[in-house]
């Protein structure tokens, strides 16, 4: 049956439309940290749908509340008053950090960076943008041109001019002999620089960690320092949420706090997590950033009544079960489990990351040298062990990217830990 529906996907969708795993696998049903496929397997889910079922599979909440608002009305469009678009709206305004905050709503993270760019740009009237190497923000023309990582950029044509800083990777690249100090110093002394060669920019978009990058992060307080060079120049400050907000690094709310010491960005787009896996999207920024626009817009589906039930229901749940403090406790020690596992596998160069999104970057024993066949074979080992995680990483795609629902548990942790030392070890 599955090979049939392969053979089907083949025949009617792109073939860059990438699939996991030799004999890709149709997940049929969930339920809190499990999945099962179409012929009854039940895998341990370390990947949660690319991040975005952030508290559990068929959390009863949400489905309840996606049931229930379906009942009444699903859509009507940004033309018409929408109590659910507004409670959320104000939740998500409260919570962003952002002081004056006005919220919009799309349908996913690249339509959120889309806007922020075109917000950002119109401000600023400046095409040019500050990007991360290594960095990802969607696949739309305008979020693959400022898109740092080869791998998931098709085509450098573009609206908009990209100038790549340094300090996304920490363990590779130029300084990554560096101290933690020395590193933010060196980068801060490549912005300044690269600054003075150029027309100022409308933004600088980071993640605080680099999602499909392979879970990278600078030192924090990196765009801290990145800030104070920017606003002396009017330069705003985009920070892409899309996986790293909603308490997922456990010891912040957001990415940015890590970097908070000169206030929040003036930016936060987010998506993912927030819908549970409903189609869920949004840009936070300061009012006077919002209404800069001078033409009229909508948004079709962005803020349609179920999905924002949805979010309503799923943000409630994270709150009142703290996920965020979850994914702190669990999520440290899953690391430190996993640190003690490759201390033990030469492929193993480094274990990375912070609450429940960590990387495991495989290379060529003895050398930096990314190892991505290694990587797919430990991709498919977990699966043979029922254990499901991700790949990545900007250099060959030799990251596992690990990142459960947030309510993991620690013997679920463990579980996983265990599956994935036995597909470590295979290698």
């Amino acid at each position: 049956m599955t090979r049939d529906l392969f053979a089907r996907h083949r025949a009617v969708l792109p073939d860059w439309l990438a699939l996991y795993y030799e004999d890709p696998l149709e997940i049929t049903h969930g339920e809190g940290r499990h999945v099962w496929d179409a012929a009854g397997n039940k895998y341990l889910d370390f990947f949660g749908g690319i991040l975005t079922t952030m508290t559990a599979h068929a959390l009863p909440e949400v489905t309840k509340a996606v049931a229930e608002q379906a009942g009444r009305i699903v859509h009507s469009s940004t033309l018409y008053l929408n109590r659910p678009m507004v409670e959320l709206a104000e939740r998500v305004a409260q919570l962003s950090g952002i002081p004056d905050a006005l919220v919009f709503f799309t349908t996913s993270g690249t339509e959120a960076n889309d806007t922020a760019l075109l917000l950002a740009t119109a401000y600023r009237r400046s095409n040019a943008i500050l990007a991360m190497r290594n960095s990802y923000h969607g696949r739309s023309f305008s979020a693959v041109g400022i898109t740092g990582n080869r791998g998931w950029s098709p085509t450098s044509l573009s609206p908009l001019q990209t100038l790549y800083v340094h300090g996304g990777v920490r363990t590779r690249g130029p300084y990554a002999h560096l101290d933690d100090r020395d590193f933010t110093d060196a980068c801060v002394a490549d912005l300044e620089d690269l600054l003075g060669h150029t027309r100022a920019p409308a933004a600088l978009i980071a993640e605080p960690v680099q999602g499909v990058g392979g879970f990278t992060s600078p030192p924090d307080g990196l765009y801290a320092a990145f800030r104070e060079v920017l606003h002396e120049r009017g330069i705003l400050w985009i920070s892409d949420e899309v996986q790293t907000g909603w308490g997922r690094t456990g010891d912040h709310f957001w990415g940015w706090q890590a970097h908070g010491r000169n206030g929040p960005p003036d930016i936060v787009t987010f998506a993912k997590g927030i819908g549970n896996g409903m189609s869920i999207g949004g840009v936070v920024a300061r009012a006077e950033i919002m209404n800069c626009l001078d033409a009229n817009s909508i948004s079709t589906f962005g803020g349609t009544q179920v999905t924002m039930a949805a979010g309503l229901a799923n943000l409630n749940h994270l709150l009142e079960h703290d996920l965020q403090g979850n994914a702190r406790r669990v999520g440290g020690l899953l690391i430190e489990r996993l640190r003690a596992v490759a201390a033990q596998v030469p492929h193993v160069r480094e274990v990375r990351g912070r609450g429940l999104m960590i990387g495991v970057e495989l290379a060529r024993p003895g050398t930096d040298e990314a190892d991505p066949e290694a990587a797919s074979t430990v991709l498919e080992e977990a699966r043979a062990g029922g254990l499901l995680v991700g790949k990545g990483g900007g250099h060959s795609t030799s990251v596992l990217r690990v990142a459960p629902p947030m309510s993991l548990t620690v013997a679920e942790a463990e579980e996983g830990a265990a599956i994935l030392e036995r597909a470590l070890r295979s290698i």
